[in-house]
């Protein structure tokens, strides 16, 4: 686990950084039938938001904890990301993965253990979502910076 959160930690300082300095051009650039990478990191942020709020219910809520899925594609549009403005945008996406580090560094190895039902009844366990977070999260940075 601890490698995962070094990953996270890096992948989140250095673009939050990098992301705001790249043109606007690059950023906004929509290719057909795909999101501009500000649109990326809106979705990044997305997923920071409804993951924040996983990995802070699953230590209060009934057990096994019950895996909401969210409409990707609405949300960012209903979020308006590619007429946001990047500086803002980062700094929000910045924010709430900050939040998200927080609860990583303090989980206990108990509760990297909670069982959770996703919504194809498959099970996984706290550890895998949080680790395949920073996966997700790595591969859309990739996208973005290339």
């Amino acid at each position: 686990m601890q490698d995962s959160i070094l990953k996270f930690e890096q992948l989140v300082n250095e673009n939050a950084s990098s992301i705001p300095k790249m043109s606007k051009e690059a950023l906004e650039f929509k290719p057909l039938g795909k999101w501009s990478k500000k649109e990326i990191l809106g979705h990044l942020t997305d997923s920071a938001i409804h993951n924040l709020v996983r990995f802070t219910e699953i230590h209060y809520l009934e057990k096994p904890y019950h895996h909401r899925p969210y409409n990707q594609i609405d949300l960012v549009n209903l979020n308006q990301y590619q007429q946001m403005d990047i500086e803002q945008l980062t700094q929000l996406w910045f924010s709430v993965n900050k939040q998200i580090m927080r609860i990583m560094e303090s989980v206990d190895e108990k509760a990297l253990e909670y069982k959770i039902i996703l919504s194809d009844s498959s099970v996984i366990e706290l550890k895998f979502l949080m680790t395949d977070y920073v996966e997700h999260l790595e591969h859309h940075i990739n996208q973005i910076k290339s």
